[in-house]
């Protein structure tokens, strides 16, 4: 399994592949963004597309957004799909990816109890919970 990210001059001809496993992703999440306000973020700029690539196919995707606090860069995966981040290998090149190419020093993701455990093997540690209500 090979991380690729993908330049944002080539989302709108990658997206077709990975919109599916963005899709399923969205889908099991709180209904924050569509999938097409999550293909905006991408196309414009304001998020990253990783792929995770086999056999010349793309097996998974993500999408990621930065921020600074005054210690780290973060790379927050907003969005996840496909099973490809259940191996610790494909973990430690995203983490690898995320550093070399964007500067992150740290990763995280609002994530479910069930990937919070699967994280945990990777070294992961559950910081918060996350709650919300609009008003």
């Amino acid at each position: 399994m090979k991380v690729q990210h993908v330049p944002i001059e080539y989302v709108n001809a990658t997206w077709k592949d990975a919109e599916g496993f963005i899709a399923e992703a969205v889908d099991r999440c709180e209904p924050d963004y569509t999938l097409d306000q999550v293909k905006t973020m991408v196309a414009t700029g304001q998020w990253i597309l990783v792929v995770f690539v086999e056999d010349q196919a793309i097996r998974g995707a993500a999408t990621i957004s930065f921020f600074n606090r005054p210690s780290d860069r973060v790379a927050f995966i907003t969005y996840l799909g496909g099973s490809a981040m259940a191996k610790k290998e494909v973990f430690d090149q995203l983490c690898l990816l995320l550093k070399v190419n964007f500067g992150a020093t740290a990763i995280e993701g609002a994530v479910n109890e069930a990937v919070s455990r699967l994280w945990r093997r990777f070294g992961c540690r559950e910081k918060y919970r996350i709650s919300g209500v609009k008003i």
